[in-house]
Parts: structure tokens; sequence; C-alpha cells
């Protein structure tokens, strides 16, 4: 489990002391860095909204005037959702990222990881729609460390064709030194794999019919030689099988040099290597196979390769699961989209605050001890034991 990084409630506060306040200035009763840190215990505690954040701090009244600058008392639900839809989601998100910056450093310090796995998907926040104003459901691209449990970054978009689109604006957010950029199929194209290039980092692209030329000539090129074992190529291999839930899973990793004779390999920068992942699942007697094929700036080195593919499932079981399971965010009826935005993204950062905190226990229990326990919210908040 990662070690907090900690903080004292007036370094949390600062980091919205230069966020510009959008409301008239007859209207700046409470403070605009309390507001959102209230909205940001409540979301810890429990709340879907700004009803359920108002009525959180109503219940915490004297809790939250000791700790932090409330002149007038705590805000009432019209002021968390005034403010939450008059806050641009790119300015609301940049006060984040200095405080992400010293999370993410601190937990690669605990756990040992040197290079960043960053892996970038989109999810759908399905009853968001507006029919009545012609909006469709919400689409937002994030940007999920599996191995910290830590989303650094998320643009939200009108459709999930607007994905590729997206996904070089959220690049842009984080710093792509010295990680590996794990995309799915949608994202394979040549302007992305440049861009990760060109920020100093390496790229698993996922091949399927986005790219339907290449990805038949390398599914051609890796059944000639799986025929023959792969002997005739500097193929590396690597296999991992674990059980558990009732089912086996064998997962095998081929790595291999990109061929001379690849067609439109000059136009994929940096490219170095191929891959393919094969996941077998037994269950009640029951065999699946799936088949996955990669384009790669890693160089030869399978056990880097397949730490990279097998991170980015990550994102699916874990990040999005928890949006889902613990959060509901579902069913999440907001539709106004400044604020939907703003909410998925406290809904995320919350999320990397409850899994940087080091208590073993769910997600749920977690979340839950923030709504009963005072000191339990700070420590998570703060990461400092109250």
């Amino acid at each position: 489990m990662p070690k907090q990084a900690q903080f004292s409630l007036d370094q949390v506060l600062i980091h919205f002391s230069e966020l510009e306040d959008p409301r008239s200035e007859v209207n700046r009763k409470h403070p605009l860095s309390s507001v959102i840190v209230i909205a940001i215990m409540g979301v810890l505690a429990g709340a879907r909204g700004p009803t359920g954040i108002a009525q959180w701090a109503t219940y915490k009244q004297d809790f939250l005037c000791k700790w932090l600058p409330l002149p007038h008392g705590v805000p009432a639900k019209d002021v968390f959702r005034r403010v939450l839809m008059s806050l641009k989601p790119e300015a609301f998100q940049l006060c984040f990222t200095h405080w992400l910056a010293a999370i993410q450093q601190a937990a690669m310090k605990s756990t040992g990881v040197e290079e960043s796995i960053l892996s970038i998907d989109g999810k759908t926040l399905r009853r968001s729609h507006d029919c009545k104003n012609g909006l469709g459901a919400l689409h937002s691209v994030s940007v999920w460390c599996s191995e910290l449990g830590l989303t650094l970054a998320q643009v939200a978009t009108a459709e999930k064709s607007n994905e590729i689109t997206a996904i070089p604006e959220v690049l842009r957010m984080v710093d792509l030194k010295n990680v590996i950029i794990t995309i799915d199929a949608m994202g394979t194209q040549k302007a992305i794999a440049k861009q990760i290039c060109e920020g100093g980092g390496d790229y698993v692209l996922a091949l399927k019919n986005n790219q339907p030329g290449l990805t038949a000539s390398v599914r051609a090129y890796v059944e000639h030689h799986a025929g023959k074992d792969f002997r005739d190529i500097s193929a590396r291999r690597h296999v991992t099988e674990e059980t558990g839930h009732g089912r086996v899973e064998r997962r095998e990793y081929v790595q291999f040099p990109v061929p001379d004779d690849l067609p439109g390999q000059e136009h994929w920068s940096g490219l170095k290597t191929i891959g393919m992942a094969i996941l077998i699942c037994t269950r009640d007697g029951k065999q699946s196979v799936e088949t996955r094929y990669f384009l790669s700036s890693l160089p030869l080195g399978v056990k880097r390769f397949a730490r990279a593919v097998r991170s980015h499932w990550g994102i699916e079981n874990t990040c999005h699961w928890s949006l889902d399971m613990t959060y509901r965010e579902d069913e999440s009826r907001i539709r106004e989209r400044h604020l939907t935005e703003n909410f998925a993204w406290l809904y995320r950062f919350t999320l990397s605050l409850l899994k940087q905190h080091p208590r073993k226990t769910s997600l749920v229990m977690k979340r839950s001890g923030c709504g009963w326990n005072e000191n339990f919210l700070l420590e998570v908040l703060t990461g400092q034991t109250t």
C-alpha cells in the first residue's frame, strides 16, 4: 500500500487560493477555498451532489468551523451548486496539480515503483444525458496509474467518438517523461504516438480494426512465426498463471522486434517492438481464449511489456469498477455540464485519496469511515494521523 503524502489543512486550502472566484462579490460570504474543501470532504464522506454535501456540512458544522475559515457558518446547498456549476473544469482540475504530484512522489517512493504506467481510457456517465436540452451522456477520458491508485487528469467529451481528440488534450495535462502510456485501440494513432515520444515517454498501443491493414500484417507475421514457435526471430516470452474466484487465468506475453518489412512502420514514431498477449481463462470446465496485439516503443524486455499490458486492465477493473460500485457514478442524474464534470473529477480525486490510506479495508468501509469519524476523514484528506 502506498505511503501517503502528508499535508496540514492549511496546505490543502492553499491549493485553491489562486483560483478565480466565479461568484459576484456580493455573494461571497463563504471563502471559495473553504467551499471546495468542504465539497471534497463531503464526497469522501459519501455525498453525491450539492444537496448531500450541504446536508453533511450541516451535521458537521462544529467540526468544520473549528478547522476551516467559515465566518458565516457552513454554506447552503445553493452555494455548493453555484460554485461547482460556475468553475471551469480545466481551471478547477489545475488546482490539484501540485497536490497530486506530491501524492504521486510519496507513493512511488513507498512502493519502489521507478517508472509509472499511465493508462488512458474513457468512461460514459450513462444517466447524465438531458434529452430535453439535446445533450447526450457525458463521456470522460482519464489518466489512471493502477500501481499507485491515482487519477492524474481528466478531459470530458460530448461523445465516445470524440476520444481521439480528447486523448491529446489529456496527455498535455501530465508529465510524459519516463512513463509508459497505454491506450486502447481507439487511441492507436500516429499523432498520439508522436506526442508521447516527443514528451519523453514510451507507449504500448492496442491494435484492432481501427488500423485494419497494420493489424492484418501484424497478425499474419505473428501467426507465421508462431507455427515455428518463434525460433527464427528474437522473440521473448513470459507466462503467468493465477487462480481465484472459481477460475484459472493463464496469460502468455510474447514480444519481438518490428520486422523490417512491416508496412508503414516509418510513420509510427519510436516504434521498436510488437507484442502479443494471450489470455486463456478456464472456468467450470469451459475455456475461453482472447488474443491481443500491440505496437510499442519499448525495446525488447517482455516483463516490462507484460507489466504495461496488465496494468492497463486496472483502469477498468479498479478505477471504473470502483466509481460505479462505490460512488454509484453511473446512477448520477446530475445534468448541468460543468457540474457533472467537476463532480466526476471530485469522484476520481477522492478515490485516489482513499486508495492512498493504508488501512486494509474496503473502499466502501473507508468512505463510510470518513462519514462516521472526523479524525479518520482528516487522515484520508491530509495523510496525517490526528
